[in-house]
């Protein structure tokens, strides 16, 4: 397992970590990832360790608490062979201060975290999103001081814009408080925006990338196909719900290429759809999914080859999309103002 510096901290990661939004199971929108109980995620677990995958990534809303608990349980007596990562921020409860990234909120979801996951550390805690009427202040001096008290070791931040993790990177400076060292984002073959603000943010702030859904959302398995929709997977049990619009005729050209270059090399749609990730500007890990072991054996097999320059370049070309305003401007002072890919 090829490993990777998170971001400028000293933090050396797996290049792929599993998610665990498929614990658990519980609600109807995580009902439809999976529902992963205890017995089968120690053996889940028993197998990323087994090929050096040693860190888990997941969250407190991921059923409500569940998530965390089966992780919790999986790792039991191994949990120094791990690395964890959660997140906070989104409602866990009835209450007005049950949301957000208050100091309130904030230290009470830490706490409740760790005893979820049997754990006196959390390594890695994001924000997973931003608060706009919370100052950032106040959101990174409640992580700074649980960053003293060595509950947490770094922090990040997921599903901030660029402004918001700009200003917010500005404020730990000035203030000398605890920095974000990885940002966690949707980047895929299907959904390109990262590369446009966040990606150069990222590269010149010194910024890790863990990427979400390299698999858009469930549409890059292979089981989506010209004049075959799908009939099979999280898409067709209606697992497409909260995620972007795709289009159709866009997803079928960009599988076509994906099934293309899989058959050249001996490898899965899946695969390929990773590894292209993975060869991207910023990205430290990819964060993958998988509902049972075969699935999480595929899922594996994305590392310890690379995709050639000319493979990567027909990927490049059929997934490209015109960027928004102002980046479609800034693309004819390219000499002055050059990007990390070509969009």
């Amino acid at each position: 397992m090829e490993h990777r510096q998170l971001g400028r901290s000293g933090l050396k990661v797996p290049v792929l970590s599993l998610g665990t939004g498929t614990f658990g199971g519980s609600g109807e929108f995580f009902e439809r990832w999976g529902s992963t109980q205890v017995e089968e995620a120690r053996r889940i677990v028993d197998l990323c360790l087994d090929h050096g995958l040693n860190m888990f990534d997941t969250a407190d809303i991921y059923s409500r608490g569940m998530a965390e608990g089966v992780l919790g349980e999986a790792l039991k007596g191994r949990r120094d062979k791990a690395l964890i990562a959660t997140k906070a921020t989104f409602t866990m409860g009835d209450g007005p201060n049950d949301k957000g990234s208050s100091r309130y909120h904030i230290v009470r979801s830490c706490e409740a975290s760790l005893r979820r996951l049997q754990t006196d550390h959390i390594d890695l805690y994001f924000m997973h999103g931003f608060d706009a009427l919370t100052p950032v202040e106040e959101t990174l001096r409640a992580l700074d001081d649980l960053i003293s008290s060595g509950k947490i070791g770094y922090i990040g931040a997921s599903n901030f814009s660029g402004w918001h993790l700009m200003k917010s990177l500005a404020v730990s400076e000035k203030y000398g408080l605890g920095r974000y060292v990885a940002y966690q984002g949707f980047y895929s073959l299907v959904g390109r925006d990262y590369e446009w603000e966040l990606m150069p943010l990222a590269l010149d702030q010194g910024v890790g990338t863990m990427v979400w859904s390299a698999l858009g959302w469930g549409r890059l398995t292979g089981k989506i196909r010209r004049g075959r929709p799908a009939d099979a997977g999280r898409i067709a049990s209606g697992g497409a719900v909260g995620g972007p619009p795709v289009d159709e005729e866009k997803l079928y050209d960009i599988v076509d290429v994906l099934d293309a270059i899989a058959n050249e090399r001996g490898k899965s749609i899946t695969q390929v759809a990773l590894n292209w990730v993975l060869s991207r500007p910023s990205v430290s890990n990819i964060v993958i999914g998988a509902r049972d072991e075969a699935q999480l054996t595929q899922n594996l097999g994305a590392v310890g080859w690379t995709l050639t320059p000319e493979e990567i370049g027909r990927l490049d070309a059929v997934s490209q999309t015109t960027p928004p305003y102002p980046y479609w401007h800034q693309k004819g002072f390219d000499e002055r103002n050059p990007k990390p890919t070509t969009w």
